[in-house]
């Protein structure tokens, strides 16, 4: 399961939370909303992103984080010299 963070433009009320596959809502500084968590594949991704356009929601940009087990994969690839955190 991949985890992404989605960012839209505006605040979006936490209570869309649901509706958004459960996704954690927080806001920035900017002005701008991220929706945030596990997606279990890439038609869910597509479900939500379908969902932000049917809110006309401004899309400002999609990103796919690494899980622990990829850095931790990462980590050890490397000879342990990675210096993010996990």
């Amino acid at each position: 399961m991949n985890v992404y963070e989605i960012r839209v433009q505006g605040h979006l009320d936490r209570r869309w939370s649901d509706w958004f596959e459960g996704l954690t809502i927080s806001y920035e500084g900017d002005g701008s909303t991220v929706l945030r968590g596990p997606l279990p594949d890439e038609a869910a991704l597509h479900g939500v992103l379908i969902k932000v356009r049917d809110l006309a929601l401004p899309l400002l940009g999609v990103n796919r984080m690494a899980t622990g087990a990829e850095m931790r994969e990462s980590h050890e690839a490397d000879g342990g010299t990675n210096s993010e955190t996990w």
